[in-house]
């Protein structure tokens, strides 16, 4: 017991002898031999020693970080520009605190330690992940090489296959993770180069594949036998855009964006087309007919149909409910999704006999015994009244142009499933409604006969079509007007 009392006094008065005058020399300056990084603090107040740290920080946040991408592309960031902060600024007071803070035997145990070795403090910093991530994201993805997939081109009857090409693209969330891991375990805080992850993208399909794309999934005709030469151009014209389509499992396809833009240039003509409810000349009028028809091979064929939109008025080459209306003024489409397992193929063409076809080719997964049709369940109709009459004073005495009534409709389009000839379900595919329209007339009042101008207007008062082109007839026949070729009512656009 005495000997312990004995050392314990002989070690205070030995902590008073050193670490006193140390005290009283200079309480305010960091002892020597204390370091942060490789920065000497010794001798330094804590001011001025943040004062260097910070320095040091700044000069670190600019050094150049070369982050390696594809085929010796590169892209060159400071730590700055990814965030970086210094993330134990405490470590300053720390460093100041060492040997001259604390009880004695502490300060004194401090000071002999430092006589033997440097006390070395760590930065510590981080990083901005989202920074980094936008960084790789935005200006490595122009480095990054698409895959090419395999396509299939149909030149007559011939069948031409491409196989496609590997792709190459920053795998960002991994290279996000190999960069912070790099900078804060690793980084010896000078220029470095840091590889990014790589991810190989193999493209979709094979000669093998596409090759077997030859079962029949849906095909659907309808017939333009009364249209216009300009609507059968038309239709042609817009098949040839939707034809020889190749789908892989997920993609979608924009029907209207596939056949515009209407213009002469892009191969279309004027012929008649629904405008508010009434018939007139549009370029492209009859595309329609194109829309509806691949509708029906669509539905065949089961495939989703993500966007489709019934006519304004009733038509005349499928039943109420079948059609898909397309309108570039309003930007209704046609949009459906391949969500087979497996790639499609649709094929469009229009023949001699003024009928047009879509057949969707694939490989069949569905059962044979299984059988799906589509029914027309008409919910409501409604006959229109009356007569309506347009009077054009650019057309002269003696046109008259008729549109035949359209009859209103609600309806609704069933998908029905048998299986071994036994309904087995009966599922709503949509709703639509037709509005009835009127049968109208465009009657022409130019004349420089003023005779032939009360005639006509006379003839326009009385609401009656009939009476109004027997009217026209005879002017024409007194020589009032030339005649002018005459305008049967017009079923189909």
């Amino acid at each position: 017991m005495k000997k312990f009392l004995l050392l314990t006094i002989m070690t205070l008065f030995i902590a008073f002898w050193f670490i006193g005058p140390v005290e009283a020399k200079d309480r305010e300056t960091i002892l020597g031999g204390i370091f942060i990084d490789e920065i000497s603090l010794g001798g330094k107040t804590a001011e001025e020693a943040m004062v260097l740290v910070l320095e040091y920080v700044d000069d670190l946040g600019q050094k150049e970080i070369t982050l390696n991408i594809i085929d010796g592309n590169y892209i060159t960031v400071t730590p700055d520009e990814m965030g970086f902060k210094w993330s134990n600024p405490e470590i300053i007071e720390a460093a100041a605190a060492l040997g001259q803070k604390g009880n004695i035997i502490t300060r004194y145990k401090a000071i002999k330690d430092l006589e033997h070795s440097n006390k070395i403090y760590q930065l510590e910093y981080t990083f901005d992940t989202a920074l980094i991530f936008d960084i790789i994201d935005d200006q490595g993805k122009k480095y990054n090489i698409p895959a090419i997939d395999a396509t299939l081109e149909i030149v007559g009857n011939e069948r031409i296959i491409t196989d496609g090409q590997t792709g190459l693209e920053i795998d960002v969330h991994t290279s996000v993770d190999l960069v912070i891991d790099y900078l804060e375990n690793y980084w010896d805080k000078t220029n470095v180069s840091i590889d990014l992850a790589i991810a190989i993208i193999e493209p979709r399909g094979s000669y093998e594949l596409l090759s077997s794309l030859t079962d029949v999934l849906g095909t659907f005709t309808t017939s333009f036998p009364g249209s216009s030469a300009n609507r059968v151009t038309n239709i042609a014209n817009g098949t040839s855009f939707v034809s020889g389509i190749l789908l892989y499992p997920g993609d979608d396809f924009n029907v209207l964006k596939a056949l515009m833009p209407f213009t002469e240039e892009n191969g279309y003509e004027l012929a008649g087309s629904f405008l508010r409810g009434q018939l007139v000349d549009s370029l492209g009028g009859g595309i329609c007919q194109v829309s509806t028809t691949l509708y029906n091979a669509l539905l065949l064929a089961e495939l989703e149909i993500l966007e489709r939109h019934s006519h304004s008025m009733i038509i005349s080459y499928v039943e109420p409910a079948m059609d898909a209306a397309i309108a570039e003024s309003s930007g209704r489409s046609l949009r459906f999704m391949n969500n087979k397992e497996t790639p499609i193929l649709i094929m469009g063409r229009t023949s001699n006999d003024r009928r047009v076809t879509f057949t969707i080719y694939g490989i069949e997964d569905r059962p044979s015994n299984r059988v799906i049709s589509f029914e027309t369940e008409i919910l409501e109709t409604t006959i229109p009244e009356g007569e309506q009459i347009f009077q054009d004073s650019s057309l002269p005495v003696g046109h008259v142009s008729v549109q035949s009534a359209y009859i209103g409709y609600k309806s609704r389009l069933w998908k029905i499933v048998k299986v071994d000839g036994v309904e087995v379900s009966r599922e709503r595919i949509n709703n639509s409604s037709y509005t009835p329209v009127p049968r109208s007339a465009t009657v022409g009042t130019y004349t420089t006969d003023a005779n032939a101008l009360n005639h006509i207007m006379a003839a326009i008062a009385t609401g009656n079509i009939d009476h109004i082109r027997n009217v026209a007839a005879a002017l024409q026949e007194q020589s009032y007007v030339p005649p002018v070729e005459a305008h049967p009512d017009d079923h189909e656009w």
